[in-house]
C-alpha cells in the first residue's frame, strides 16, 4: 500500500507573494517519481499557533508530512516548536549538534550567536539530518507510524538534504511518466483516438500524458514505452517530439542530421519563426538568417530567401484572410493553406503551422 504524504510549506513571505515556492513543486515531482502519493499541500505563516494546527491536521490525514521552511535561528522561526507542540515532545539542545554549529561558526573565525542554539535543538523521536551547506540541520521524526521530514526552506539546502531521505522512501513504489507532444490536429480528435489517456490542449499543440505507476521503475519505464509505441502508431506524423523536446530544437536535429541550412523569408509571421529558431540550441550551424517584409507575397519572398542561402527555405506571405506557407528542399516544395480570422491570429497560426510545415518536410 502506497504511502500518503503532505506537502507543508512554513513562511509568511510565501503567503504574501513575496517568493515562489519552488521547493513544493519539486518536492511533489520527486514524491511522484517514488510513487509516493502526495494528497495534499498546505502553506502556513511563521505563527505557532496556525503552524502546530497544521502539522496536527497533516499527522492525522497523512503516512508522511514533508516540511521546508522556518528552521533558522531568529524568534519567527518556528518549525522545530511547531513539531514539538504536534506530538507533544520538548526539545532540548543536544550537544553534539551545538559543537558541530560552534565549529562551523569557529571555522569562519565568529563566535557563535546565542541564538542558533536553538538550531541544535532535538526532540526524542527525531534524529538530525545534516546540513552541509547551512547552519540549519532538518529533523526526521518518526512516532507512532508517522513521519516528518523538516528541511530548511532554502532550495540549496533543501535540495541535498532531500536526497539524502530519498532511499528510505523507495518502499511506494516508482511512478514514470512522459508526455507526447502532438502538432497538426485538434485537442478533440486526440481524444477521439486516444480515449483513455489525459491530452490538453497548449499553445504548442496537444499535449498527451503518459503514466505508469509499477514495483520497480524498469517495469514502469518498460509500461510507459509500451503505450508510446501504442501512440505513434496511431498518431506518430503528428507527434514532434516528447517531455522537454521543442519544434525549433527537432527542427534543428533534422537539419543536422541532413547537413543542410535553413532560411527564413517572412510576411504573414512577421519574424516571429526567426526568432523561435534563434532561440534553439546550435542554430548558429544551420540557421543562416532571416528576412522580414511586410505585405510580401510568396515570389517576392522566395527571390529573397534565396540570397540568403540555405539549402532549405521556409517563406510565409501575406494575406488577407489565407496564406500558402512553403517549405522547398532539396527534395521538393511542400504547402500549407492558413486561414485566419484577423492578422494577430494569422501571425500565430503561421508561426506553429510554418515551423511544423517544416518539421514534416525534414522527415520525408
Amino acid at each position: 500500500m502506497s504511502l500518503k504524504a503532505e506537502l507543508l510549506s512554513i513562511g509568511t513571505e510565501l503567503l504574501l507573494g513575496q517568493i515562489v515556492d519552488t521547493n513544493a513543486n519539486y518536492l511533489a515531482g520527486r514524491l511522484a517519481m517514488l510513487g509516493i502519493d502526495c494528497l495534499h499541500m498546505q502553506t502556513v505563516g511563521d505563527n505557532l499557533a496556525r503552524a502546530r494546527q497544521a502539522f496536527e491536521r497533516a499527522l492525522d490525514r497523512s503516512d508522511l508530512v514533508v516540511a521546508t521552511g522556518g528552521l533558522g535561528p531568529t524568534e519567527d522561526d518556528l518549525t522545530r516548536e511547531a513539531i514539538a507542540a504536534a506530538l507533544g515532545e520538548v526539545p532540548t539542545v543536544d550537544p553534539a549538534l551545538e559543537a558541530e554549529l560552534a565549529a562551523w561558526f569557529s571555522g569562519r573565525g565568529m563566535a557563535m550567536p546565542d541564538r542558533n542554539r536553538k538550531q541544535a535543538w532535538l526532540i526524542p523521536s527525531a534524529r538530525a539530518l545534516p546540513n552541509p551547506n547551512g547552519t540549519a540541520p532538518g529533523w526526521d521524526v518518526q512516532k507512532d507510524g508517522k513521519r516528518i521530514v523538516a528541511m530548511p526552506g532554502v532550495p540549496r539546502e533543501m535540495t541535498p538534504m532531500w536526497e539524502s531521505v530519498e532511499p528510505s522512501l523507495s518502499r511506494g513504489g516508482s511512478l514514470r511518466w512522459r508526455t507526447l507532444k502532438l502538432l497538426g490536429i485538434g485537442e478533440s480528435a486526440v481524444e477521439e483516438k486516444l480515449a483513455e489517456l489525459v491530452t490538453y490542449a497548449k499553445n504548442d499543440g496537444v499535449h498527451v500524458r503518459v503514466a505508469d505507476k509499477a514495483s520497480t521503475p524498469e517495469e514502469a519505464d518498460r509500461h510507459v514505452a509500451e503505450m508510446e509505441r501504442e501512440i505513434r502508431a496511431r498518431l506518430g506524423e503528428y507527434v514532434l517530439g516528447t517531455d522537454h523536446d521543442t519544434l525549433p530544437g527537432v527542427i534543428g536535429r533534422r537539419l543536422e542530421a541532413r547537413t543542410w541550412r535553413l532560411a527564413v523569408a517572412e510576411s504573414l509571421s512577421a519574424g516571429d519563426i526567426a526568432r523561435s529558431l534563434s532561440d534553439a540550441p546550435g542554430a548558429e550551424r544551420w540557421f543562416v538568417g532571416a528576412i522580414v517584409r511586410p505585405s510580401a507575397g510568396a515570389e517576392t519572398l522566395e527571390s529573397e530567401g534565396r540570397r540568403l542561402g540555405g539549402e532549405v527555405l521556409l517563406v510565409t506571405p501575406h494575406g488577407a484572410e489565407t496564406s500558402e506557407v512553403r517549405v522547398m528542399t532539396p527534395g521538393g516544395t511542400r504547402r500549407l493553406d492558413i486561414r485566419f480570422r484577423s492578422a494577430a491570429d494569422g501571425r500565430r497560426r503561421a508561426l506553429l503551422g510554418g515551423q511544423d510545415l517544416l518539421r514534416r518536410s525534414l522527415a520525408d
